[in-house]
């Protein structure tokens, strides 16, 4: 069986010791020759690399790894590109989500005119690296889950339209998670679903099991009380998430023939969102208080002890679904999953150049993209509003307009006036003079 070298672009997240465990755990089905990190943040990858050079040592010798930010080191002979960086780290998150939330408006780090925000920080970072990837590896895919997915996607679309890259979310893989927890099955595997919409904007229309038995009554019995909350007792998880989960049963009753994404509650209860914020402390201030110090010091304990056990990382959620994407472009396995795709009258009554997320079946040449057809008129008219959010954000990237950027920022259901949205838009310029086109 052939073997791999993959590339990790952003080596020191704190995601990818998660990604090299699921690698690991994954090598009967996709075999590795080399890992290599890459990181334009030495410092900050040296820590996770040492870490993970000790779980490679212990559980798979074989395996040749390294890590540099030099780009020609990294992305040469590579078969894969897996993709996740973030452009400011957290701390630009962390103004992200409080610049808005000083207007009354929502500070999400992928939603409103935060994630407008992070995007104009995104688009150059992540065609950095397509095109190092082209030029060092040009028959390499990449796999890209950096954020915000919806504006990298349609920069992507437009500036590197030949590129083989695939832009991929796992929020829909953890939903179906609790799907299928609530369903009573083992695994999502167990479910075959139909799923339309865009990243972290989209329906569930179809939830079935490996028989075609309906799982949408039971399922939508328990949403209807308590949203995506398996039980009562569900241990592990924080209380924003766990009130994200919850909510989606207030989403879910505005169209209760679907199960809807849940970061469809900055978009239709912006109000409910902003009264439940704290200005002082959002989400990036948890993660950097948790996960960034959880799995950083957990990487120093490694290190400095030479084994893993003296520290403790967490195989992510999502990196099983990076290994099943790329296992079925290695293998031409065909297997059906969610990505993020022209859509090119998948969905018919949906500008055929948005970048939708369907179910795609996936192979060797890339993904082959399943019929959706029309969609109702609800579903139609918030998808469309959004899109031309996306649009208007990579075009004033393009142009460095600011008209366009300040247009984007009216324009989402999140932002109440124009007037809002010109001083958050204002204060997001100062926020990211480092980091955005100057605009004109």
């Amino acid at each position: 069986m052939k073997k791999f070298s993959v590339v990790v672009a952003g080596g020191g997240s704190t995601f990818t010791p998660g990604i090299v465990l699921m690698l690991l755990q994954h090598q009967e089905r996709f075999p590795l020759r080399a890992i290599k990190f890459y990181d334009n943040d030495g410092a900050r990858q040296e820590t996770i690399a040492e870490a993970c050079k000790v779980i490679l040592r212990e559980q798979a010798p074989e395996i040749e790894f390294s890590y540099t930010t030099d780009p020609k080191t990294a992305f040469t002979d590579v078969d894969f590109v897996m993709a996740h960086i973030r452009v400011g780290k957290y701390p630009m998150r962390e103004k992200d989500e409080k610049i808005p939330l000083r207007h009354g408006v929502v500070g999400q780090e992928t939603c409103g005119p935060g994630g407008i925000a992070y995007g104009m920080r995104s688009i150059g970072g992540v065609l950095e690296i397509v095109d190092y990837m082209e030029k060092y590896s040009p028959d390499a895919w990449m796999l890209n889950y950096s954020n915000p997915a919806a504006i990298v996607a349609e920069a992507t679309r437009r500036l590197r339209p030949h590129a083989k890259i695939l832009n991929i979310c796992d929020m829909p893989i953890g939903i179906e998670g609790r799907m299928a927890q609530i369903a009573g099955l083992k695994s999502r595997k167990e479910m075959r679903v139909r799923y339309y919409g865009l990243n972290h904007f989209g329906w569930w229309t179809l939830v079935e099991d490996a028989h075609g038995n309906d799982l949408m009554p039971k399922i939508r019995e328990h949403v209807a009380k308590y949203g995506y909350v398996p039980s009562a007792d569900e241990q592990g998880v924080e209380a924003s998430w766990n009130d994200t989960f919850a909510k989606a049963k207030d989403v879910w009753a505005l169209d209760p023939s679907t199960f809807p994404n849940t970061y469809l509650k900055y978009y239709l209860f912006p109000d409910y969102v902003v009264a439940h914020s704290n200005p002082e402390h959002t989400r990036a201030n948890e993660v950097m208080e948790h996960r960034e110090k959880h799995v950083f010091s957990s990487c120093a304990a490694i290190t400095k002890a030479g084994e893993s056990s003296a520290g403790e990382l967490e195989i992510d959620e999502h990196a099983s679904y990076i290994v099943d994407l790329a296992t079925a472009i290695a293998f031409n396995t065909q297997e059906r999953m969610l990505l993020i795709v022209p859509n090119q009258g998948a969905i018919n009554n949906i500008d055929p150049e948005a970048m939708v997320e369907i179910p795609c079946l996936v192979g060797s040449n890339g993904p082959e993209p399943l019929t959706v057809g029309k969609i109702p008129l609800f579903q139609q008219g918030l998808m469309s509003q959004q899109v031309a959010v996306e649009k208007l954000v990579v075009e004033a990237w393009v142009e460095k307009s600011y008209l366009k950027l300040w247009q984007a920022i009216t324009l989402s259901k999140t932002v109440p006036s124009a007037s809002v949205a010109k001083a958050i838009l204002d204060d997001l310029i100062a926020a990211n003079k480092d980091y955005w086109p100057d605009l004109k």
